[in-house]
C-alpha cells in the first residue's frame, strides 16, 4: 500500500458513503484509477464491507456489558464449539480470544438488565463453559474509531 491507498482508506474510514468522485477529488486524482485502487483494496481483502453506524440507545440498545469467559475444557474441540455457538449469537457483537484470567472477552449490547439476563443465561448454557464474569459500561468514552493508518 502506498501513500495513496492510505489516504483512500483513511477517507473511506470517515465517510464510507463518499460517492468514488468526491473521493477521487480529495486524494487529486481522476476517477477511473481512484475507482481501481479501491476495487483492488476490497479484492486483497483490505477494505472488508461498507456499513452504517449506529447509535446504540437510539435503537433500543442501551446497555454495553463486556464479559470474560473461561471455559472448563482447553482442546480444539471445545474452543472451536463455543467459537461457533458465540458467532451466532446476534447480541454479541465483538469477540475475542485472550490471555490472562479469561480465556475469552465479548462485547455484548442489550436493552435493559431483564434482556441482558436472558442473553447470560444463552451464553452460560454453551458448551465447556466454566466462569463467566460481567462487566457493565457506564458511558462510552471512545469506540467505533478509525484504524490508525500510517503514511510510508
Amino acid at each position: 500500500m502506498d501513500n495513496t491507498d492510505i489516504q483512500i482508506l483513511t477517507l473511506l474510514q470517515d465517510n464510507g458513503r463518499l460517492s468514488n468522485v468526491e473521493l477521487a477529488e480529495q486524494i487529486h486524482l481522476s476517477a477511473s484509477p481512484c475507482l481501481r485502487r479501491v476495487k483492488q483494496l476490497e479484492t486483497l481483502g483490505v477494505i472488508k464491507s461498507y456499513k452504517a453506524s449506529l447509535e446504540r440507545t437510539k435503537v433500543g440498545l442501551s446497555m454495553t456489558v463486556f464479559i470474560e469467559v473461561r471455559l472448563n475444557n482447553h482442546t480444539g474441540d471445545a474452543s472451536d464449539a463455543f467459537e461457533q455457538s458465540v458467532a451466532s449469537l446476534p447480541n454479541v457483537i465483538s469477540a475475542y480470544l485472550v490471555s490472562g484470567y479469561a480465556d475469552y472477552r465479548l462485547e455484548i449490547v442489550s436493552r435493559d438488565l431483564v434482556d441482558y439476563e436472558g442473553i447470560l443465561k444463552t451464553i452460560q448454557s454453551l458448551p465447556y463453559v466454566k466462569d463467566i464474569h460481567s462487566n457493565f459500561a457506564i458511558r462510552a468514552i471512545k469506540s467505533d474509531a478509525p484504524l490508525p493508518l500510517k503514511k510510508s
